[in-house]
């Protein structure tokens, strides 16, 4: 049988801010594809980028492996890879065009080349997969083994005669349990575990339940999974997790799922089964909070180990969450956030500026909302244009030179909003400076009351009020005067 080496262009160090928050997670959803042509008798092996010094790395591996296959197979449960950063697409051209001049037969899976397969066409990969990609990966490869017609395989794109051939479709796989659990051997990682223990003091790990996401929020790109929403079975997830716990140390599980327990009753069978195989774990999860407030999820999941769930909160203004046809609520964020917190959960928001039609009035109503509600955390972006989506095509004729972020900090603003870029700039710092600011004067009225308690970490985030105060209000000081510059130009 033909020999694969499997890759993915994300690389960790080339994004300072995820390289900094030092929480590295396996390329998932690269492994569940080796693993798929695994079974199917082909011999894998992985060259895993997320950690390297330089995807450079690849080079040697290429040339003492002499592999008949280069697949460069994204992680698709990763939400950085689906923002197509430039620093990983470069990084991902290089290693076609390497792998490619030595003689390997190159094929590419990824949310940036579904978008944008005539420009890994360009750049040496031979075939692309659009889409769920691991049947298009097997079909692709028995029909070139034994010499098949490749305009049959579906879920692909190629280069013929000088012409681009794109076939149909592929239809997305319904029963997730067909597919074999992810091939962790291939993963060091001790690398990963050694990373997490020295900064954090526990080893996390990523898994996922499900694929795909039915909602229809119109910034949200879904190249990958689509739609549709497919579950494997709480007995697969619960025997994963066994295992992950068991043989790799595993304390803390990111369920990396788009939308995580949106299937009746499956976080509660999730819960049962867990029980039943006496395992106790800890985890954090994505979710919606329409979803939340359903039937007895909050109970389920808290009875089952969550520990933290991050919301797309997005705004505080329901005139924005409209706009975004997200389908939610601001009174179901302030809900959600109180019931998580009776039951002693962390809560964490997404938070999202500068989407089209935003004034200053609702911009006010999310800090207004971020300040009363106090989540545990936050992550703060502005709103950002991917292709397939029906923000994306209200914006494409003001993207110009720049459609993609560097790095997951970047945080340019690449379309015209209500405000220029260095306004959201500076509301990015001033948001944070508001909330960390608000954090610590709470904690500094605890201490007053109970000065025994006082910690060395409590000291530092005490003191840090003097930094924040001040700069919050320089920061906002700039905003009145970039807000009225806006106006008058």
């Amino acid at each position: 049988m033909s020999r694969l080496l499997f890759s993915h262009s994300y690389i960790y160090r080339y994004d300072a801010k995820q390289w900094e928050n030092a929480m590295p997670y396996p390329p998932y959803g690269t492994i569940y594809a080796a693993a798929f042509m695994r079974e199917n008798g082909y011999e894998v092996s992985l060259f895993d980028t997320c950690l390297v010094q330089s995807h450079r790395a690849v080079i040697p591996i290429l040339e003492a492996e002499k592999p008949d296959y280069f697949i460069l197979y994204d992680d698709g449960f990763n939400y950085l890879t689906k923002m197509c950063l430039t620093a990983m697409r470069e990084a991902a051209f290089d290693m076609c065009a390497w792998a490619k001049e030595r003689g390997c037969a190159v094929i590419v899976s990824s949310s940036d080349s579904t978008d944008h397969y005539d420009k890994y066409l360009e750049k040496g990969a031979d075939y692309v997969l659009l889409g769920e990609a691991e049947l298009s990966l097997k079909e692709l490869i028995d029909t070139l083994e034994c010499g098949g017609e490749l305009s049959s395989v579906a879920g692909l794109t190629f280069r013929q005669n000088g012409s681009t051939i794109k076939t149909r479709k592929r239809t997305v796989i319904r029963e997730l349990d067909m597919l074999p659990q992810p091939a962790w051997d291939l993963v060091n990682i001790a690398a990963y575990k050694d990373i997490w223990k020295k900064n954090h003091g526990y080893f996390g790990i990523n898994i996922a339940t499900t694929r795909g996401c039915p909602y229809k929020c119109n910034w949200c790109a879904k190249p990958i999974y689509g739609n549709r929403y497919n579950t494997r079975s709480p007995a697969r997830v619960v025997a994963e997790i066994k295992m992950l716990v068991e043989d790799m140390g595993a304390e803390y599980f990111w369920i990396c799922d788009d939308i995580f327990g949106l299937k009746p009753g499956w976080v509660q069978a999730f819960r049962d089964e867990l029980k039943k195989q006496n395992l106790i774990i800890k985890y954090k999860i994505q979710s919606r909070v329409d979803l939340l407030l359903e039937a007895d999820n909050i109970d389920a999941l808290a009875a089952s180990g969550l520990h933290e769930v991050w919301v797309g909160a997005e705004s505080g203004s329901q005139k924005i969450l409209d706009a975004m046809d997200k389908g939610t609520r601001v009174e179901e964020i302030y809900t959600a956030t109180q019931l998580l917190r009776t039951r002693k959960l962390r809560v964490a928001f997404f938070l999202q500026f500068g989407y089209l039609g935003e004034e200053m009035e609702d911009i006010k109503k999310t800090l207004r909302m971020l300040l009363e509600l106090m989540p545990d955390d936050i992550g703060v972006s502005v709103s950002y244009p991917l292709p397939g989506t029906g923000f994306y095509n209200k914006v494409k004729n003001d993207l110009q030179d720049k459609a993609n972020w560097k790095d997951s900090d970047d945080l340019d603003m690449m379309f015209q909003g209500t405000y220029g870029r260095s306004f959201y700039k500076r509301l990015h710092r001033y948001i944070h400076k508001m909330y960390r600011g608000k954090q610590a004067k709470t904690r500094l009225t605890e201490l007053l009351r109970k000065p025994w308690q006082l910690h060395p970490k409590d000291l530092y985030k005490t003191l840090s009020l003097a930094y924040y105060i001040p700069g919050a209000w320089i920061d906002k000081k700039q905003l009145e005067r970039l807000a009225i510059r806006r106006i008058e130009g």
